[in-house]
């Protein structure tokens, strides 16, 4: 199955272990040396309407990933 970037933007990720929503995905890391997807990245969630900054970025890497579907991408959360 081939996919543009732009189409994992803004997909719901969960975990498969608890089924815990994540967020969503906001943007992708990419091996530049290899032209190889290598991670995702869901923005942290604003603190105080945004006002306070915002918590840290979830990475999760390739490996983790166990399905990417048409709305949602499941994560193994054991894996950091």
């Amino acid at each position: 199955m081939i996919q543009r970037i732009a189409e994992l933007k803004d997909r719901q990720v969960v975990c498969v272990e608890d089924g815990t929503i994540l967020g969503y995905v906001g943007d992708v890391e990419l091996d530049t040396t290899n032209g190889r997807l290598s991670s995702i990245v869901i923005f942290g969630r604003p603190k105080g309407f945004g006002l306070f900054g915002r918590d840290d970025d979830i990475v999760i890497p390739w490996e983790a990933i166990s399905i990417i579907g048409e709305e949602t991408i499941l994560v193994k959360c054991g894996i950091k």
